[in-house]
């Protein structure tokens, strides 16, 4: 073999080896950052959990004016908003933030089953309001939202606006909530709701103090995360096996008993 032939031989060997090792190196570097990833989604997840999970503690709210409750509001000091007919023998209990991303999740997946059921009248829902975002991360888009929903039920529109709030929730650090023209201009998804007796309500924060007189029911109640949704008392969504079909049986065992 020539000196020339063997030399080449060698040079496209080196060359060989050289990519290898840079095909090796981004294996290598793509791994790291799947991986990186998966810990930043998982660390971001626990972020969250955190926030929610964590008493709201960090900021005293005090209501302006007095206390207003919506019209038909029920329960001890008139703090539930009921949807579903009185008579229904299952009541689910839900103590939600409009800003709480895990609100919306549970909104999300389980809407479809409380329409059903309260539609059929096997299930009655009474919905708390809290405001623990805006002691965790500050702003007022907790309150203002919740005012706005307690504006809703005084025009009897109170589902779909608490639908369409959550359908259209910003990032749980995005205070947009905190903009009454926001809220407004919301309530034009829900036909008939925006009208100047509920734009009123919304600006003069009607129920604001209501709203935080249920905060502090929530806090005394020893509760400390959102949502936490309680089905004839008993709290259901610490379950890990917890779906909408298990909820339906749940309840449809109630109308039997």
């Amino acid at each position: 073999m020539s000196e020339k032939n063997h030399d080449g031989k060698r040079t496209a060997r080196e060359r060989l080896a050289v990519e290898r090792e840079k095909q090796k190196s981004a294996e290598k570097r793509r791994r790291a950052l799947i991986v990186g990833a998966s810990v930043v989604c998982v660390l971001g997840l626990a972020a969250v959990i955190g926030v929610i999970a964590a008493n709201s503690g960090k900021k005293k709210t005090t209501g302006a004016g007095p206390v207003v409750a919506p019209s038909g509001a029920q329960g001890k000091d008139s703090l539930a908003i009921p949807v579903g007919k009185d008579g229904a023998k299952a009541t689910l209990t839900v103590w939600e933030d409009f800003r709480c991303p895990a609100c919306q999740a549970f909104e999300t997946v389980y809407r479809p089953t409380l329409h059903e059921l309260t539609d059929a009248g096997k299930l009655r829902v009474e919905y708390h309001l809290v405001r623990l975002i805006d002691g965790n991360l500050g702003g007022t888009g907790s309150l203002r939202a919740a005012n706005a929903a307690a504006c809703a039920q005084d025009a009897g529109k109170f589902r779909d606006y608490h639908d369409v709030l959550y359908a259209n929730q910003p990032k749980e650090t995005d205070d947009a909530f905190a903009d009454n023209a926001k809220l407004i201009q919301l309530a034009g998804k829900v036909n008939g709701l925006d009208t100047p007796a509920f734009q009123k309500c919304v600006k003069d924060g009607t129920h604001d103090s209501w709203v935080n007189q249920s905060h502090k029911a929530f806090q005394t109640g020893g509760f400390s995360s959102t949502p936490t949704v309680l089905l004839d008392g008993k709290n259901i969504y610490t379950d890990q096996t917890l779906t909408p079909a298990k909820l339906k049986q749940m309840v449809e065992d109630a109308n039997r008993g």
